[in-house]
């Protein structure tokens, strides 16, 4: 099962995102946006939206720095306080992502409008997102020292994947937890470019924290008639 989930599936799910996010930019390529809905309502979307990205985004960077540089991360956890400093950073913009995403959530499940300009795609993505959150902040809590193994067990097998040769072999006894957690980000992989969250790979996500606010408003691609009454 780990060679066909963490030795195949990768590249069938990442074929699907490069394949799926050429077709998207050729056929539709106006749909490049986040389809904001601010202007249906903002005061939980505030508390939602703001959390959720300084949480994430700071999260995506420390997995990206991980992937680039793992000795220094290895280095840097040598000496106790530092190790201490990085993983309750790490789990305090994983709870507040947490928290941003289920305020977001609950926007979505009890606004009327905004529930109704919502798509099966987001409910899916929102679904993937929570398990990636939930996952990522319950191997936080119940293994320790969840850099380390990062560094030393997720990024070699990630390099494998990336240079075609992929060894199951060192994910192959993380918990379940952490296999969830892994696998589920290939998932969302293959799933942006089907969704709204096809921007971030196209846009700056990181102009988003400094941009001022701003209202969009968006159109059907079906156009529709209304009857037209003239008064003389």
């Amino acid at each position: 099962m780990d060679k066909v989930l963490f030795g195949a599936m990768p590249y069938v799910l990442i074929f699907t995102a490069i394949v799926g996010a050429i077709w998207r930019f050729k056929s539709n390529a106006y749909t490049w946006s986040s389809q904001s809905s601010q202007f249906l309502e903002n005061k939980t979307l505030f508390f939602g939206s703001f959390p959720w990205h300084y949480g994430i985004i700071t999260i995506l960077l420390g997995h990206i720095f991980g992937i680039f540089f793992p000795s220094a991360i290895l280095a840097w956890n040598g000496a106790p306080v530092r190790l201490y400093i990085l993983e309750l950073t790490a789990l305090s913009c994983g709870f507040l992502a947490l928290f941003g995403l289920l305020a977001l959530i609950y926007r979505r499940l009890t606004n009327s409008r905004v529930k109704a300009l919502t798509s099966s795609w987001d409910v899916l993505i929102l679904i993937v997102l929570l398990i990636q959150v939930v996952t990522g902040v319950l191997n936080a809590t119940m293994y320790r020292w969840g850099s380390n193994w990062y560094a030393g067990a997720a990024v070699p097998w990630i390099w494998s994947i990336l240079k075609l040769n992929p060894n199951v072999d060192y994910v192959a006894s993380l918990p379940l937890i952490t296999k969830v957690h892994i696998f589920n980000a290939l998932i969302f992989i293959g799933f942006i470019p089907f969704s709204r969250l096809a921007h971030f790979v196209v846009l700056n996500p990181y102009k988003y924290l400094v941009r001022p606010y701003q209202v969009v408003r968006w159109y059907k691609r079906t156009p529709q008639t209304e009857n037209v009454v003239q008064y003389k």
